[in-house]
């Protein structure tokens, strides 16, 4: 069964002329991590409002195609299964506080989904420690830094134990540091292995350091779907629809291009990979001094 099974979507939000998303096909398996990448206001995040099943529940407009979650029909399931299903942080990670203290937030969809005392306890223990949450447990979420409000958002979503979860744009709203630690739980996730992992970002050099596979939206359209090292591997493509590649990448391209990497070699995606394919040309190629 596949985690995420897409025929033909369309969709054109009310009110306006133009489809957002126009025929996209495509398939995600189970237990991967998948990275979107697109332009703003290309479709990105209305294609994952799509899976989560907010498109059509919550918005209005046309709807065509089909979207299925490991096997169930996201159009017509009923909200409360797909909130089981499918978890989703958004970028703003106010829009879905409801309660006054993080201990609270965490606990609110856990009692929703009829979770046991025991269970809610095991679980709230287990979002505490990989989200770092410990010290703040008793604070209002609302006055806490943007990258612990973030941090709080993914862990209630967690919290729920969905197979799916989804991140749109997690990052936007933080700094640096906050960034990082986002990638932080980002990691420790996918290391776990057993979720379907998607997440909607501009921030390449990690991502692709992460991600098995990698979508490009433009235009309302899928116009790439690839394991993430042939994603990345044709740095002009994406640079003529307005995405970036890590910078280790971008310097492999150049450097193939002057002959230092074989037109076959893959682009690196970290430094320890540009180093392998360069590091023992250079040595061999500079002289000692004397």
């Amino acid at each position: 069964m596949h985690a995420v099974e897409i025929q033909n979507l369309e969709w054109k939000y009310a009110n306006t002329r133009e489809f957002a998303l126009k025929g996209v096909s495509l398939t995600i398996e189970q237990n991967r991590f998948i990275g979107i990448v697109g332009p703003n206001e290309m479709g990105k995040t209305t294609l994952v409002s799509a899976i989560r099943g907010l498109i059509p529940h919550s918005i209005n407009g046309v709807y065509r195609g089909a979207v299925k979650v490991l096997g169930r029909e996201v159009r017509t399931a009923p909200s409360i299964d797909l909130a089981a299903l499918i978890g989703f942080v958004f970028a703003d990670p106010e829009s879905q506080f409801t309660a006054m203290t993080v201990e609270e937030e965490l606990v609110f969809g856990m009692e929703n989904l009829g979770y046991t005392t025991a269970e809610i306890a095991e679980r709230l223990d287990w979002v505490t420690r990989i989200a770092m949450l410990d010290d703040l447990l008793d604070k209002s979420p609302y006055d806490i830094s943007g990258g612990q409000k973030q941090r709080v958002a993914i862990a209630s979503v967690l919290a729920m134990n969905p197979p799916v979860l989804i991140l749109d744009e997690p990052t936007s709203m933080i700094d640096p540091l906050g960034k990082d630690l986002i990638f932080d739980i980002l990691r420790q996730l996918k290391e776990e292995g057993d979720r379907t992992i998607i997440v909607v970002e501009h921030n390449v050099e990690q991502l692709a350091q992460l991600a098995d596979e990698m979508i490009l939206v433009y235009d309302g359209a899928v116009l790439r779907h690839a394991p993430t090292r042939e994603f990345f591997n044709d740095p002009g493509f994406l640079s003529a629809h307005d995405v970036d590649v890590p910078q280790v990448t971008a310097l492999g391209a150049r450097l193939r291009a002057a002959g230092w990497l074989p037109p076959e070699t893959p682009l690196p995606l970290t430094i320890d990979e540009l180093y392998e394919a360069v590091g023992p040309r250079l040595i061999t190629s500079t002289e000692a001094p004397r």
